[in-house]
């Protein structure tokens, strides 16, 4: 299984990723230092959303058609979940 999510930072900023274990990621994300940069320097991190996908493909091109949406668009998707 592959994951698209969203995040959300502590500053309220929002973060779009992909990957093949969640959990793993999101300790990541909020405890290592191999994290992703725009995530590491606004820690914590919240799991706002996510859906899951069979293939790698599918799962990216999911996160970019999250990435080019606006911010009020991904909050609209994270209310309507």
């Amino acid at each position: 299984m592959y994951f698209t999510y969203i995040l959300e930072c502590s500053d309220k900023t929002l973060y779009v990723g992909s990957t093949n274990d969640l959990n793993k990621r999101l300790h990541s994300h909020n405890n290592l230092k191999s994290g992703a940069h725009y995530t590491k320097i606004r820690r914590p991190v919240v799991l706002k959303y996510f859906e899951k996908f069979r293939t790698y493909s599918k799962s990216r091109a999911k996160e970019g058609e999250w990435k080019r949406l606006t911010r009020e668009k991904k909050l609209e998707l994270i209310k309507n979940s």
